[in-house]
């Protein structure tokens, strides 16, 4: 189609989705894709005011299918189904999220009228063909928004695009930004400020609060007066915390924490800190926070909300989770999972337990978002002396501890710190099945389950992460690439024997995921690390997609109809709707026919006389038949049946 080939379309007003974009995921797609699409979905959701809808009839909507590679037009089109092809390999979220933004409205970024000020396009070394994919456009045709250029864009090519041997074909400016560009874990800072300024939002759809206590107000949290004591605000602790989280003690003058002093004070005295009333939109949240124990195994905190309903207008408390553990020396990352409807606070307790403490509790850099939460958290510690010291290749392989899905099944992730053989220097991972206690129970191979392993960017605000994922799914008819087993089968059936820590044995099946998970340098260009430790976030559950689209008719593209018929699109097929008025109307495919009251007067009476007469010849052959077989099997003393 011709639009297909005008991908580069001019940025305008008439290219602008409405914020809420309808869209529909083809069957062409991969299983996978689908539930990366729809992670993708939400990444838009915490970090722009944009939102996707399952199509239900509007008259321009985004189609998402497998084609030939990743590739989408630039902007709203305004004609009807639009194509966004997700294809082989492109199951990834920061490909997906990549794709969309040209759907939006942008070009890649060294598209930019000014882009020679930053890079150098190598022309005698792109791949014949594919020198399009390097057009600049001047300010005419496109518009920065006055965003400087950015060589962390998700939209940028790396220095590898479309290249014809081994050699770069992008070289940046400033050298240091060679092996930064071409980043798909996340949106940059300033892919944000772009879209958001383009789409005027001033807020984002799912994010609630966050808080790194770095300012004296606290993020509004209030003390209660309800408790025996006060959580402070400090930057260090003599029992530990040594710093805050936020900053890691990097900056002058700055990183604060919320500290509730155990050291003092008599068993079950209570601290009572409270955030400000907070307005859900979805139903479920995310809260996130990170903890730091120095005092006692015996002390806790509580995590309540305080609910404010028009039966409760001063609000009712519900409790939600106690954490408790043995001291540690770090800080240590925890999620909880809210279901909140109306308007309601944050509410964390502090609670002195019985023994000797030297320190207290010590909250930092809390995130609320109106998300899922991760169902596992795999934290690897001395992580810088693991990279210093891990050879590549299996020697080099890290193993987390076992983890259980949602619905039963075991499985368990393993980490190349150093890469494979064959691809060095970068984080390599994988996610295996492994024999559990609910085996027996379960159905296998294991069907349609995906697993998303996400390595933290630790960022204090959740809306500037750029964390990097990659999701597997388990489909059960794929064969291993070793046998003729399938890969997601029991695993005592396709795995082979492992061994645990404490020396008890296991079954770990086929690994799969990907040894190009994320470079060193990328790895050490984020958040990623923060007290020399690493968190991978780990989800195993059923992929949720859209329901079936119903069957409404939209709009087509091009107008085939004729005397002023309507084209709508059915099951993704023209058909033309004609005009009619009392007495009149027009008929054929493309309306090209007109009738009126007095042919359909003619064509009805002919219809009923030539019906009549069809039925009268048939009754009477019938009767004729009937008679001469019921007087042949008279004459044979025999009773025949009536069969209808």
């Amino acid at each position: 189609l011709s639009w297909v080939q005008e991908r580069n379309s001019i940025i305008g007003d008439n290219y602008r989705w409405p914020h809420v974009i309808p869209y529909v995921l083809e069957n062409s797609l991969e299983m996978n894709a689908k539930g990366v699409i729809l992670k993708a979905f939400e990444q838009y959701r915490l970090k722009t005011c944009i939102d996707f809808k399952p199509w239900e009839g509007e008259k321009n909507y985004i189609s998402v299918f497998k084609g030939s590679g990743c590739w989408s037009s630039v902007g709203n089109l305004q004609m009807g189904l639009q194509q966004l092809s997700i294809g082989e390999n492109c199951d990834r979220i920061g490909t997906i999220q990549h794709e969309f933004l040209h759907a939006l409205g942008f070009w890649h970024e060294q598209s930019r009228s000014d882009r020679d000020d930053y890079v150098t396009i190598v022309w005698d070394r792109i791949l014949s063909g594919k020198e399009h994919n390097f057009n600049k456009y001047d300010d005419k045709r496109s518009d920065f928004l006055n965003v400087p250029y950015d060589y962390n864009s998700v939209m940028h090519y790396s220095k590898t695009a479309f290249r014809n041997g081994t050699e770069p074909t992008i070289i940046t400016n400033i050298p240091d930004f060679i092996d930064v560009i071409g980043q798909r874990m996340d949106f940059s800072e300033y892919d944000l400020q772009k879209l958001n300024r383009l789409y005027n939002c001033t807020s984002s759809l799912s994010f609630m609060d966050t808080c790194s206590f770095e300012l004296e107000n606290i993020c509004g949290m209030i003390q209660s007066s309800d408790d025996n004591s006060d959580w402070q605000r400090l930057s260090q602790v003599p029992a530990g915390p040594n710093t805050d989280h936020t900053n890691m003690g990097e900056c002058k003058d700055s990183g604060y924490f919320m500290h509730f002093d155990t050291s003092a004070g008599r068993e079950g005295s209570t601290a009572v800190l409270e955030s400000r009333i907070l307005y859900p939109k979805r139903g479920f949240q995310c809260l996130q926070f990170y903890l730091y124990n120095s005092g006692n195994e015996n002390d806790q905190l509580n995590v309540w909300v305080r609910e404010y309903t028009s039966a409760n207008p001063n609000g009712t408390l519900r409790f939600i989770k106690e954490i408790k553990g043995s001291p540690e020396t770090y800080w240590q990352l925890h999620h909880v999972s809210l279901n909140i409807t109306n308007k309601f606070r944050v509410v964390f307790q502090g609670v002195r337990g019985s023994g000797i403490s030297n320190g207290g509790l010590s909250i930092d850099d809390i995130n609320l978002s109106e998300t899922q939460c991760p169902h596992h958290v795999w934290h690897i510690r001395n992580f810088t002396h693991l990279l210093n010291t891990s050879p590549a290749g299996r020697d080099g392989i890290i193993y987390s501890p076992p983890f259980y899905s949602s619905k039963g099944y075991a499985f368990q992730v393993s980490l190349y710190v150093n890469g494979t053989t064959d691809s060095p220097f970068n984080l390599g991972i994988y996610l295996s099945l492994i024999s559990g206690a609910n085996d027996d129970h379960l159905e296998w191979p294991c069907p349609w389950q995906q697993g998303t392993m996400v390595l933290l960017d630790q960022h204090p605000d959740i809306r500037q992460r750029m964390s990097n994922q990659r999701s597997v799914t388990t489909d059960p008819l794929r064969f291993s690439e070793s046998s003729s087993k399938y890969t997601w089968d029991r695993p005592d059936k396709v795995g082979s024997e492992a061994t645990f820590p404490n020396g008890t044995k296991y079954m770990r099946g086929p690994g799969v995921g990907t040894s190009a998970f994320l470079t060193h340098d990328r790895l050490r260009s984020r958040n990623s690390i923060k007290e020399d430790g690493v968190y991978i976030l780990l989800t195993l559950e059923g992929i949720t997609t859209q329901p079936q689209q119903p069957e409404v008719p939209a709009f087509c593209p091009d107008n085939p109809c004729e005397n002023d018929g309507v084209c709508v699109m059915v099951e993704r097929t023209p058909v033309c709707r004609c005009p009619a008025g009392d007495n009149w109307w027009y008929m054929g495919e493309k309306c090209e026919r007109k009738g009126s009251t007095r042919e359909n007067t003619v064509i009805a009476v002919s219809s009923t006389i030539a019906v009549f007469v069809v039925m009268l010849i048939v009754t009477i052959t019938t009767a004729v038949c009937l008679k001469k077989k019921y007087k042949k099997g008279k004459e044979n003393k025999e009773i025949l049946p009536l069969e209808v």
